[in-house]
């Protein structure tokens, strides 16, 4: 483990899933925000926030379930913490794009 590691990290298990597909779910992550700004770019706020809350709850899937020093900057605390902080924020903008009157959108 080296010095730039996750330090809540040190006694966990490596992922059992495959390198390739923790790279899938990164990228899949990658691809969900940058449809959000696509979105948002084209004043369609209420599907950019929708996309967006998608993409925190599937990042809170990802971190669960990838290894940290793939997932990188997002392995900010522990998986658990990172995990449910993710779920919770992800959560709160789907609720927000819910609830939002869509004007005709």
């Amino acid at each position: 483990m080296t010095s730039v590691s996750n330090p809540h990290d040190i006694h966990l298990k490596p992922s059992r899933l495959p390198a390739w597909l923790q790279w899938l779910f990164i990228g899949l992550f990658a691809v969900a925000v940058v449809a959000s700004g696509v979105m948002s770019l084209m004043e369609h706020w209420r599907r950019a926030t929708f996309i967006l809350g998608a993409a925190m709850v599937w990042l809170a899937v990802v971190r669960r379930t990838c290894d940290s020093h793939r997932v990188g900057v997002f392995a900010v605390r522990s998986r658990r913490f990172d995990s449910i902080f993710a779920a919770v924020i992800g959560a709160a903008l789907l609720w927000l794009s819910a609830s939002v009157d869509a004007l005709g959108s």
